[in-house]
């Protein structure tokens, strides 16, 4: 007996060192290919993009896969324990290994059952960052391996740290943070009991837990984790009976841009940062960029730049409707299938139920749940006739009408936009969104930060930036510039030109023979160079560009920065290129600031994901910014190393020259703000594109208003009258609260007061004098020059006609 049983033991023991020899082999092969574990020391996961406005307001994230990294140390312990609880109670113990959990798993797979997880966490690790999700026995033994000696090589806290920051958790966020804010809208460290419990039931399918389709299953999935931690002791029962009686109360956090109005300035910067750094490190790269945006002046902006658009669209008529859609038993099941301007919160989307001769009924587009889905209740309201005169005028495709009923304009099923009336008045008025479009843009004329950008009436409507991507003819905007070189080369703003007829020939037998605005082909005689500026002539432009030259003009609007590569002919001295409000904006900025280069920036500053700073934008030097202490030196300065591109006294002679454009010539208009502003209107041929660009002493403002396809905006469309009322109604809100300040005069400069008709001195506090400003070495002419006459000798001075015309206010491209 003891002999055979010696015999069994022997062969047991044989086909045990064979059955051990056979395991081992197989793990061999298995160990030979596996992937190198060590790579996760450095560990870079693709991280959120996220930018800032300058007051550090979120603005917009960007990512393929939503994550923010947190290190170990900054999850809290409760959102620790709850995952520990619901995937891996024994963590801290064992060796990367439940054994009994696999065992388990085997003791189904052997009855003929599905294949089982029991992984522990560190073994997801290792499948997630370094195996695939196939579902076989080769993926689980690798996969145990790995975890055997990812424990070797890594603390438990690092492990732990990879997969909270790895896992996914549904709703496009991956790890605990960005899940925290998906679900959410808090950072981990704000999360309750409750609401740490159903991230961590998350982890094994999240869609099956998705909190608006599958209520029911969260809730139980999410107590079933609750039940867990009170049993490990992380949480009293008390705690746990407390938690598990909350609801979900998901309130998801949205994805792209958060910042109302922002959608055009955060499009560019996204742009920006491709150019510079590529996609890649833009949705992967986790960086911090802190914009120039100031959200006040934002918002401002855009309501201006909204309110002069649907001004001059109402002035124009009704169109139609957004759509027609047939009302049925349900109209807010039909009305909400159509899209609103999602960035026009102010406005809402109605189906007209019922019109009369002075009132429609209207049923508003349902309000939506935060899962998405359409609400129950069905609001309904009236539209009286007197809230929407303007659509009277009936401009359809093919049809001009007037009309003097409600239901001569809106029929049932007529799809509409309307907006609440406020300031105490209720109900709603007819609104439609404007076929014009423009721009406006605000600007630091001293740093280059772009405090506002707003490129068209809304978004959503059009992607299309027409403050950054539309090249538009500036008009007589582009004048001061033809002046500015004058004056940098031997005139004044007392020098006088003839406004008369000019005849270009371009020696093939074409002649162009400009106009002053209206058709006047005539002029008004000899101006000096702040009538011409102020009253926008073209003659004398033209002919004092042919004087100075085209290729001096060239080089100074390229140094502005205005164009690329300027063609050197005469008509582009009255602005007949084509350039950006943007670009614009910077070089009214040279001469708003005395004369440094500017270099526009929507970017103040980026930091990769470890908080280095990889870009800035202000580059000034500031020597002992950084003392250790104070040893009663002298407060360090800021050193301002731009290139000095124009003369810092000719800047203030345009400036000036362009205080007379508000006080006096083609944008009186702006003289309500109350506070010293220079500025230029721009009107091109046939009104395609009108501009206004105004600056005070610490703020530089561009508008444009044209039609996308270029078309005439009207006979009587100008700059002053169109662009300029956007502009004031901006300015205004812009400087509330700051102090008027005046343009600052240059040390050495002097002021004489002159002839405002001859441009020589005059009699202090004469009649048609005004104080003009010199460079040392200039002043006021002792004879009468007019340059542009045939002789350029003495001549005689202006007769009264002449005076008449160059007062009157008429002439120039407005």
């Amino acid at each position: 007996m003891i002999r055979l049983l010696g015999y069994f033991f022997g062969i047991g023991t044989a086909l045990a060192l064979v059955a051990a020899g056979g395991v081992g082999l197989y793990v061999s092969e298995m160990s030979s290919d596996l992937p190198d574990y060590q790579v996760l020391a450095d560990y870079e996961p693709p991280v959120t993009t996220r930018i800032h406005a300058s007051d550090g307001e979120m603005m917009a994230e960007y990512a393929r896969e939503r994550r923010l990294f947190l290190p170990i140390q900054t999850i809290p312990t409760l959102l620790k324990d709850a995952f520990l609880s619901a995937e891996d109670k024994n963590f801290y113990e064992h060796a990367g290994i439940d054994y009994e959990g696999v065992a388990r798993a085997a003791l189904v797979l052997a009855r003929g059952g599905p294949m089982q997880g029991g992984s522990t966490i560190t073994q997801q690790v290792a499948k997630n960052f370094l195996l695939t999700n196939e579902r076989s026995v080769e993926r689980k033994v690798k996969e145990a391996i790995l975890s055997l000696r990812m424990e070797r090589a890594y603390s438990k806290d690092e492990i732990l740290e990879l997969y909270l920051n790895e896992i996914y958790l549904g709703m496009g966020s991956y790890g605990v943070a960005a899940a925290s804010l998906a679900y959410f809208d808090k950072a981990v460290s704000e999360l309750e009991i409750h609401e740490v419990a159903y991230l961590a039931a998350l982890p094994k399918a999240p869609e099956n837990y998705n909190p608006f389709r599958s209520p029911g299953e969260a809730i139980g999935r999410r107590n079933w984790v609750i039940a867990r931690m009170q049993e490990n002791g992380v949480i009293t029962p008390e705690e746990a009976a407390e938690a598990a009686a909350q609801p979900l109360d998901v309130n998801p956090r949205p994805s792209g841009t958060y910042l109302p109005s922002g959608e055009y300035f955060t499009e560019e910067v996204r742009r920006q940062i491709i150019a510079r750094y590529g996609v890649d490190a833009l949705y992967e790269g986790g960086l911090s960029v802190r914009t120039t945006l100031d959200p006040r002046t934002q918002l401002e902006a855009r309501a201006a730049l909204q309110r002069g658009l649907v001004a001059f669209d109402e002035a124009e008529g009704y169109r139609g409707p957004v759509e027609t859609v047939d009302i049925g038993d349900d109209w807010g099941a039909a009305v909400s299938e159509i899209a609103a301007l999602s960035d026009v919160p102010e406005w809402r989307l109605a189906v007209v139920l019922e019109t009369s001769g002075d009132s429609a009924r209207l049923g508003l587009q349902p309000r939506r749940e935060i899962s998405g889905a359409i609400r129950e209740e069905r609001e309904t309201t009236d539209l009286a006739l007197a809230d929407m005169r303007w659509a009277l005028r009936v401009r359809r495709e093919g049809e001009r009408r007037d009309a003097s009923r409600v239901d001569q304009v809106l029929a049932p099923g007529d799809v509409v936009y309307v907006q609440e009336k406020g300031e105490g008045d209720t109900g709603y008025r007819l609104r439609q969104p404007p076929r014009v479009q423009g721009a406006l843009v605000a600007m630091d004329p001293h740093t280059g930060r772009v405090h506002a950008l707003v490129g068209g009436f809304s978004y959503a409507q059009s992607e299309f930036n027409r403050a950054t991507q539309a090249l538009r003819q500036p008009g007589s905007s582009f004048k001061p510039f033809v002046y500015a070189a004058a004056l940098d080369n031997g005139y004044t703003p007392a020098s006088v030109v003839m406004d008369g007829p000019i005849s270009i020939s371009d020696g093939r037998g074409n002649v162009w023979s400009p106009t002053n605005y209206g058709g006047d082909g005539a002029g008004a005689g000899p101006s000096t160079l702040r009538s011409g500026i102020e009253r926008s002539r073209n003659l004398m432009t033209v002919r004092l560009a042919q004087e100075v030259g085209m290729d001096l003009v060239g080089e100074y609007a390229e140094k502005f920065g205005i164009y690329d590569h300027m063609g050197r002919y005469l008509p582009m001295a009255l602005g007949s290129g084509e350039t950006t409000v943007l670009k614009l904006v910077s070089a009214y900025s040279v001469l708003a600031n005395g004369g440094r280069s500017m270099e526009p920036s929507l970017i103040d500053r980026i930091q990769d994901r470890y908080g280095r700073t990889v870009f800035r934008h202000d580059q000034r030097v500031c020597d002992g910014c950084n003392a250790q202490g104070w040893g009663h030196q002298a407060e360090p300065q800021l050193v301002d190393n731009r290139e000095q591109v124009l003369d810092p006294m000719t800047a203030y002679q345009i400036t000036s020259m362009m205080e007379g454009v508000v006080q006096r010539g083609t944008a009186t208009s702006v003289r309500e703000l109350g506070v010293p502003i220079a500025g230029k209107t721009g009107t091109t041929n046939e009104s395609k594109d009108v501009w206004f660009v105004g600056y005070t002493p610490d703020l530089v403002t561009g508008v444009f208003i044209g039609y996308d396809n270029p078309a005439p905006l009207g006979p009587r469309a100008t700059g002053g009258g169109l662009a300029a009322p956007i502009f004031i109604d901006f300015m205004r809100q812009a400087l509330e609260g700051k102090p008027p300040v005046d343009f600052r005069i240059p040390d050495g400069m002097t002021q004489i007061m002159v002839d405002r008709r001859t441009g020589m001195e005059a009699p202090a506090g004469g009649e048609g004098t005004i104080l003009e400003a010199f460079k040392p070495g200039t002043g006021p002419s002792d004879v009468y020059e007019v340059i542009g006459m045939d002789s350029m000798a003495a001549a005689p001075a202006p007769s009264e006609q002449v005076e008449r015309a160059i007062m009157s206010g008429a002439g120039g491209l407005f």
